[in-house]
């Protein structure tokens, strides 16, 4: 037992930091790749088409280090998990996540089929369409879950003290930031990831210094 309380924050701050780190590195990557106004999309594509391939395959490996970081935290309250917070922590983590694998799948179906036919000019409705809906599923519903998970962790976070307080209301200003003003900034989908930074390094950092998670 004594050996799981010493691996178990450690494991959760390494899973969270690496899903930060490469969710920050793909979302960036893509921001940067898609242009502000609308342009040719075989055109952009093609300029565009290592940077945000390459961002995509990174989505499955993201997805698989916030898996890790949402069990080994569950893992970590173990008892001490409240029912409620526990149904809206995890559905509201898978549902972020089912929210990200599907823009991914979009956008990664766009870039292959621009690539496999390079002078086939695709249609602007139908880039359109698809472009929307990658926009739609991140900004409006994977951001909006990202938020409520927010909430729910900052609540454990605050009632079990497993890590600084300031962090728990740090999350519950920014979860709410997301869920209402979103639309206002336009990179807001970085706020979540950063935020799962700032966690993950407290808790190793508390972990290193031999800092009890627990009361």
């Amino acid at each position: 037992m004594t050996q799981n309380n010493l691996k178990t924050p450690k494991a959760a701050a390494v899973a969270g930091i690496l899903f930060s780190i490469m969710a920050l590195l793909a979302f960036w990557l893509l921001r940067i790749s898609i242009p502000a106004k609308t342009l040719a999309p075989n055109l952009w594509l093609s300029d565009h088409a290592k940077a945000i391939t390459f961002a995509l395959s990174l989505i499955p490996f993201v997805g698989i280090a916030f898996l890790w970081f949402i069990g080994v935290l569950r893992d970590r309250l173990a008892q001490r998990e409240d029912r409620l917070f526990a149904t809206v922590f995890l559905g509201s983590g898978l549902l972020f996540l089912a929210m990200l694998f599907s823009a991914a799948a979009v956008a990664s179906a766009i870039v292959i089929s621009v690539s496999a036919m390079p002078h086939e000019r695709i249609e602007a409705h139908t880039f359109d369409f698809a472009r929307i809906l990658v926009s739609d599923l991140m900004n409006i519903y994977a951001i909006k879950m990202a938020g409520v998970f927010m909430i729910s962790t900052s609540t454990v976070v605050i009632y079990t003290q497993c890590a600084p307080r300031y962090i728990g209301f740090l999350g519950y200003v920014l979860a709410l930031l997301l869920l209402f003003g979103s639309h206002l900034l336009e990179w807001s989908f970085f706020v979540f990831p950063i935020w799962v930074l700032l966690l993950s390094i407290q808790i190793l950092v508390d972990n290193l210094r031999g800092v009890s998670v627990t009361k």
